[in-house]
C-alpha cells in the first residue's frame, strides 16, 4: 500500500505511538542522550553499519533513504519494501541500538523536525570537504550519486509513474514552491508550458500566494515541493486543494509523515545528507525526467507547441526563424 494512500487515522495512530515512544522510552536506548543529540540518525546508522549482517544492512539503508516510510509503515510494510522478513526489521532498530521500532521512529521524528540553523549545516558541510576546492566537488558528486542510487529503485520508479499520470490527465497543473523550490517550480512551470501543458507556478511566499491559488480549478493538479516544518503556505494550498479534490503530488524527504492523507503520490527525494547543507539537484533530476515523461504521453502536442514557440522567437528575432521549425524540416524531407 503507498503510503501516500495510508488512512488519516492510521497516521494518527502512528504517530501518538512515535510521541508516546519519545516519552516512555528516551532513556532506555544504547546511546546516551548526550551522543544522541551530537550524532545524527544517519551518523549513528553508519557507526555500525559495517557489524550489521546483509539484510540487516538494507534495512538500515532503507531507515536512511526512506524516512517517512519508516515512520509511517508498520514492520510488515516495511520488510516488504526492502525486501526482508519483519523479524530482521525489528532485530535491525535493536543492534542499530534502539529499544524498539517505535524508539527508532521516535529519534527519526526528532530528527525530521529538528531545526538545525543554516549556519550550522553550512559548517558541518564545510568540515566534510576538509576546506578545499577539490574536496568539495568529491563531497557533492558523492551526496549526489547517493541520491541518484535511491532514485534507481523500483518504488521510485513506481511512485514517478503514478505521479506522472496524475499530471498527464489534469487540465492544468500547478507547481508550489518557496525559496530555492521556488526557483525550480518556476523552471518546471516554465517547461511544462513549452511542451503543450498549461501549468501555473505557485512560488510567491505570504499574501501574494492567494492571487496565484485564484487559478485553481477543476480537474487540476498540483506539484509541490516542500519540506518540514509545516509551514502555512503548504497547509493553504493543500486545505485549497482538499476543497476542490485535486490530487497533490509531494516530492519531500521529510515533509511525507504530515501530510500523507492529503497527498496522492510522495516521492522522497533526498536532500544530501541530515543536519548539513541541502542539496536539490536529486530534485532537478526528477523534474527533467517528468518533463521527458510527460512529453512522452503526448509527444505531437509537444511538438506542435515547440514548434509555436519556435516560430514566436523567430518572430523576435530574425536568427530563430532561420533554423526553422520541426514540422518544415520535415516538409522538406525528401520521401
Amino acid at each position: 500500500m503507498p503510503f501516500a494512500r495510508l488512512s488519516c487515522a492510521c497516521n494518527i495512530y502512528y504517530l501518538i505511538v512515535i510521541l508516546v515512544a519519545a516519552t516512555t522510552d528516551r532513556n532506555l536506548s544504547v546511546v546516551d542522550n548526550t551522543e544522541r543529540q551530537a550524532t545524527t540518525f544517519e551518523q549513528r546508522v553508519h557507526s555500525v553499519m559495517s557489524e550489521l549482517k546483509p539484510a540487516e544492512q538494507r534495512v538500515a539503508q532503507f531507515f536512511i533513504d526512506q524516512k517517512q516510510a519508516a515512520l509511517l509503515g508498520s514492520a510488515a510494510q516495511i520488510a516488504e519494501l526492502a525486501g526482508v522478513s519483519d523479524a530482521t526489521v525489528v532485530r535491525t532498530a535493536r543492534a542499530l541500538g534502539f529499544e524498539s521500532l517505535s524508539t527508532l521512529r521516535a529519534a527519526l521524528l526528532s530528527e525530521l523536525t529538528g531545526s538545525a540553523s543554516p549556519g550550522n549545516r553550512l559548517a558541518r558541510t564545510l568540515a566534510a570537504t576538509h576546506g578545499d576546492g577539490g574536496g568539495a566537488l568529491q563531497h557533492v558528486i558523492g551526496i549526489h550519486e547517493s541520491v541518484l542510487d535511491v532514485l534507481r529503485r523500483p518504488s521510485i520508479a513506481e511512485g514517478f509513474e503514478r505521479a506522472v499520470d496524475i499530471l498527464a490527465k489534469a487540465k492544468r497543473r500547478h507547481v508550489f514552491g518557496i525559496g530555492p523550490s521556488g526557483s525550480m517550480a518556476d523552471y518546471a512551470t516554465l517547461q511544462f508550458n513549452r511542451i503543450g501543458l498549461p501549468t501555473n507556478a505557485l512560488s510567491s511566499p505570504g499574501i501574494a500566494l492567494a492571487d496565484h491559488l485564484l487559478n485553481l480549478g477543476p480537474d487540476d493538479a498540483i506539484l509541490m515541493m516542500a519540506y518540514a516544518p509545516l509551514y502555512r503556505e503548504v497547509e493553504v494550498v493543500l486545505e485549497v486543494a482538499g476543497r476542490l479534490s485535486l490530487p497533490v503530488v509531494l516530492i519531500s524527504d521529510n515533509l511525507g509523515p504530515f501530510v500523507a492523507d492529503k497527498v496522492a503520490e510522495i516521492l522522497p527525494v533526498p536532500r544530501g545528507k541530515a543536519d548539513h547543507l541541502a542539496m536539490h539537484g536529486g530534485t532537478m533530476v526528477l523534474l527533467e525526467a517528468m518533463i521527458i515523461a510527460l512529453a512522452g504521453r503526448s509527444p505531437e502536442a509537444a511538438f506542435d507547441s515547440l514548434d509555436r514557440l519556435s516560430a514566436l522567437r523567430g518572430s523576435i528575432d530574425k536568427a530563430w526563424a532561420k533554423r526553422g521549425t520541426r514540422k518544415k524540416k520535415l516538409q522538406k524531407t525528401p520521401n
